[in-house]
């Protein structure tokens, strides 16, 4: 059985690990990059990582801008209040790290995907607006309507603490640039690419009935259905399931 190798390394300021089979990680492979969630770390992503090396693909899991070797001393206040600009940022560290990819040959033809959990379920809906390289994508606990979220954010930014001003100008950057990368409104660039949903009924922080809603509208758009699946799990919270984990992998077998 191949042996799975982790690399820690730093391409364009970005902290990734590389994780592949050791005997192939030198070789163009087909490749995933994997956000996390936010106040999370490229660690925690590890198992998913493990899963798709063994089937034969590069996977790449990169630190988002204030989290793991990134992270500064900032209140989980001061983060939250940075949730939309970490987004844009994963955005151009998605365009870096598909730059430093091809740039060494790693990708096997053009069979790169994207995928992520929470933040980096919605930086995966976002990257569709923006990247045509981008072959397959699954957005685990993620909403694809970024204006919306943003909206429900704001709000409930301004509830949990009144003290905290957040001026309008400010309001108003963020929803003008969410709405840039709201693929909820820019439907058209799917281009029937593959697409899986993984969302647990009861999320308590990303709304199920964002991506679940988005998905309905998606799918009369599809002209091959099996290229868009969603995949609910009740009583489930804003926590990934080992069943998600395994069906992602499933679904990147068998469209990358």
């Amino acid at each position: 059985m191949a042996s799975i190798i982790i690399n820690k390394e730093t391409w364009l300021n970005i902290p990734i690990l590389n994780i592949s089979q050791q005997d192939e990680r030198n070789n163009p492979l087909p490749t995933v990059i994997f956000l996390h969630g936010i106040t999370s770390a490229k660690e925690q992503n590890l198992p998913i990582a493990y899963l798709l090396a063994e089937k034969g693909y590069r996977v790449i899991l990169p630190d988002a801008m204030l989290h793991g070797e990134r992270e500064e001393k900032i209140s989980s206040t001061a983060l939250k209040m940075r949730f939309f600009e970490i987004i844009k940022q994963n955005l151009d560290d998605l365009e870096s790290i598909y730059e430093v990819l091809a740039a060494k040959h790693l990708i096997k033809g053009d069979r790169l995907g994207i995928a992520g959990t929470s933040m980096g379920g919605i930086s995966t809906a976002a990257a569709l607006t923006q990247f045509s390289w981008v072959k397959t994508a699954g957005i685990l606990m993620g909403s694809p309507k970024l204006s919306e979220f943003a909206t429900m954010s704001i709000e409930g930014m301004k509830e949990q603490a009144p003290d905290i001003e957040i001026p309008e100008q400010q309001i108003q950057t963020i929803m003008d640039d969410m709405e840039e990368i709201d693929l909820s409104q820019r439907m058209e660039t799917l281009f029937d690419r593959p697409l899986f949903f993984w969302h647990g009924e009861q999320d308590e922080v990303v709304p199920f009935d964002h991506s679940y809603s988005f998905y309905e509208m998606a799918a009369k758009q599809y002209t091959q259905s099996e290229k868009i699946k969603y995949v609910r799990e009740a009583n489930r919270g804003h926590k990934v399931s080992r069943m998600a984990i395994n069906e992602l992998v499933k679904w990147f077998e068998t469209h990358l």
